[in-house]
Formats: structure tokens, sequence, C-alpha cells
């Protein structure tokens, strides 16, 4: 057991991040203490899974909404792809790209819904699964209103997600950007030569343990590394450019160039479509159900009356 926690925290550290490296520096604490035992007693195993996100739904549905058909899907913490982490009880968790997809693909099925909300409050996440969540928010567009808010935060992951919506809205106090992917490779072979401790590897292939964590990173694993890097920076700006209708030129000179921007810095950078709170956006989305309600009763009126005349 004591080998399988370490290979889950050396797989953490060299994942390719879509996400704020401050809070990577705190998970990563987090999963050393859980690997050593010290946490065992209060962290859990945390997995959002696509009926609890449905549950949560229905629930906020049923009490923000009042019936409007507006079902709000949330996305918060760290987003994985299956979200098998480990959560901090002073933290919001974690999220999983398949399962949040799932829970979108029932939303899009759900005839009494006619418009969805995704509330995100992410600093991102690992770049696995998320272009793809990405790519079925874009086809969801054709069938239904899919509107975004980032309330507080979507950074890195969560800003790649929250721009493929229909509209992309952030709080007056929210925070959005971090468009960028980084990479970690830890050298512990000092630290081990001063513990008298030799690591050999054995291995077939000639890349396979192309930057292991016992020898310095040489200058081809890191060549490699950063063009791993940059294929998924680049997947990451031309999401971008599709969702907010810019070139990528654009997304790589401006746009925060990787830092977080504020509210009305990120509406200046057209990173959203405008600033408000989750209620004023709840609001509107009910004024556009209630108005295409009084022009489609408008129409059938209209309708009636032509018949009338016949």
């Amino acid at each position: 057991e004591p080998m399988n926690k370490q290979l889950l925290i050396s797989e953490f550290l060299t994942t390719p991040w879509a996400l704020m490296p401050e809070r990577l520096q705190a998970m990563t604490g987090i999963l050393t203490r859980w690997s050593a035992g010290e946490a065992a007693s209060e962290k859990t195993m945390f997995q959002i899974n696509a009926d609890r996100v449905i549950r949560d739904t229905r629930k906020q549905m049923a009490a923000a909404t009042s019936g409007s058909s507006i079902a709000v899907l949330p996305l918060y913490g760290v987003i994985t792809q299956r979200a098998n982490m480990v959560d901090d009880v002073s933290g919001p968790g974690c999220t999983s790209t398949q399962q949040f997809c799932s829970a979108l693909n029932q939303l899009l099925d759900d005839s009494s819904v006619g418009q969805i909300l995704i509330d995100i409050d992410s600093p991102g996440g690992s770049v696995y699964g998320v272009s793809e969540l990405a790519n079925e928010i874009i086809q969801a567009r054709e069938q239904k209103a899919v509107i975004a808010i980032a309330n507080s935060l979507a950074a890195s992951a969560a800003y790649w997600i929250g721009c493929s919506a229909s509209e992309f809205y952030v709080t007056p106090g929210g925070e959005v950007g971090s468009i960028g992917v980084w990479q970690a490779h830890f050298d512990y072979s000092k630290a081990f030569e001063e513990d008298g401790v030799k690591p050999t590897l054995i291995s077939a292939g000639k890349f396979k343990v192309e930057g292991n964590p016992y020898v310095p990173l040489d200058e081809q694993a890191q060549a490699f590394m950063q063009s791993r890097v940059d294929d998924y920076y680049n997947a990451f700006v031309q999401a971008v450019s599709v969702g907010r209708g810019v070139s990528a030129l654009d997304v790589q000179t401006g746009m925060g160039e990787g830092r977080i921007l504020g509210a009305q810095a990120a509406l200046a950078q057209n990173m959203v479509d405008g600033i408000a709170t989750f209620d004023e956006l709840l609001a509107k989305m009910q004024a556009n159900v209630r108005g295409n309600t009084l022009s489609n009763q408008s129409q059938l009126k209209r309708a009636r009356n032509a018949l009338a005349l016949i």
C-alpha cells in the first residue's frame, strides 16, 4: 500500500496541468500527508458522480429558478478526468469531466430543461478530458442555450471549459484566466545520494524511463516534455479562440498571457461577455424564458386568428 501511494503521488506530480501552480502545491502537501497516514482521519476519497450532480442540479433548479426550466450544473473544485483524488476538508474537492459530461447529456435529453447554467468555481486541473468536455459543450449549444459563470473563479482548465459556453460571465469580485499549461519535474537524485540510496531502473524501450525523478533532467527529455506542454497549450489556445470568437494570436498576446484577471480587466480583454452576480444572471435567463413564452403565445394567437378568418 505505501508503494501504491507513492506511485499515486509520482503520477500526480508529473501530469500536465492546466491549474493554478499555487493550488497544485497545496494539493501536493495534502497527498504527501495522506500517503504518510497523517491525514487518514480527516481526508476522504471524494468523487462527484453523475447521479449526484443531477440530484444537486434538480435541487438548485427547484429552489433557485421556481420551475423556469433552467438547470444549474455545478463545476466546482479541481478538475480531473475521473476525480479519484483526495478531498481536503478545507477545500472544494474535485469534479470529473466524464461524469460532468454525463450529467450535461442527461439535461440535454430532459425536455423540461430549456437552458443550462454552468456554475464554475475552480482553479483548473488536469488537461486530460478537458478538451473532450469543451467540445461536448460546444455541440450542446446547438440544442439548448448553455451559459457559464465564473462564481467566483474560472482558471486554466475551468476557463477552457467555461469559454466553450454560449455566453460566459464573471461575478463582480470574480477572476478568470490563467490560460496556459505546465508540467513539473522533480530531481531527487541529490537527496537520495545524501541518504545513501542509489536507485537502479531496469527498463526496455529507449525512452521508457525518460524524465524519471531519480536523475537530473537532461536536455533531450526536457525538450520532449516542453513539446507535450506546447501541444496542450496550442489546443487550449485554439479552444479559447473558437469559444470567444477571436484569433489565436489575440489569445496568445492578450487575455492575461497566463495570468489571472479580475472581472473588469477580463471584460476589457474580451475574456467574458459580461459581469453579473449569480442571481442577476439567473434573472436574465428567466426573463429570456418568459420572453420566449410570450413570443410563442403571440405566434399561436396569430395563427388561431388566421384560422378563424379562414
